[in-house]
């Protein structure tokens, strides 16, 4: 099995790159970031390779680090998904974000992918929310705080001032992670806050 490969690029395709190796022509499949991401043909790279072996093909995908595969992998657990619809999550999330997009529950974030609607977002959400922070940093009291504010149990302040974020025009999961650095930064008064001035510390952590 290849898991990994370095070459030269020869050329690219519409979801693919030919990757010379040592004079052998690969011909790697890649989400649309990735192949953003790697240099003119004629230019030195390296990829993270999934080889997969079928009766009549093998067909390898190609990624730009071990994160982008593992998520690769972790999305197929998932039914409804196969490799064409991994890619395109891939395509539209970095692993990072992705990761923090399911860990809060972020279904809209999902469903950005070619492929993926609202009912199979939702299941990505559902199956892999619990394995999600293993795959990057997600800050525990994001976590919380998206969960309490989806089961309609955060405090009406800490749920008004996220609303009027998202109504300014940032993502769901940006203002909720901004109103959660903000609640963090304020401590022990955290709890008698006003929604205008997490409004504004939240605006403020958006700034920066």
């Amino acid at each position: 099995m290849i898991g990994k490969l370095k070459g030269i690029v020869d050329s690219y395709g519409e979801d693919f790159v030919i990757l010379d190796v040592n004079g052998v022509g690969y011909v790697v499949h890649c989400s649309a970031r990735t192949l953003q991401r790697l240099p003119k043909p004629g230019e030195a790279t390296d990829l993270a390779i999934e080889t997969h072996v079928r009766e009549d093909m093998i067909r390898l995908y190609g990624f730009r680090s071990d994160a982008e595969r593992e998520w690769f992998r972790l999305l197929q657990t998932v039914q409804g998904v196969g490799t064409r619809v991994a890619l395109g999550v891939l395509s539209v999330l970095e692993p990072a974000q992705l990761a923090t997009a399911i860990a809060t529950g972020d279904k809209g974030a999902v469903a950005r992918a070619p492929g993926v609607g609202p009912r199979l977002a939702a299941r990505l959400v559902a199956e892999l929310k619990d394995k999600a922070p293993a795959f990057a940093p997600v800050d525990p009291a994001l976590v919380a705080l998206t969960g309490a504010v989806e089961d309609r149990t955060a405090p009406q302040p800490v749920a008004d001032a996220i609303s009027a974020l998202v109504n300014l025009g940032y993502p769901q999961v940006q203002a909720s992670a901004a109103i959660a650095a903000a609640l963090k930064g304020l401590g022990d008064g955290a709890e008698t806050v006003e929604a205008k001035t997490l409004i504004r510390l939240g605006l403020r952590e958006l700034a920066r």
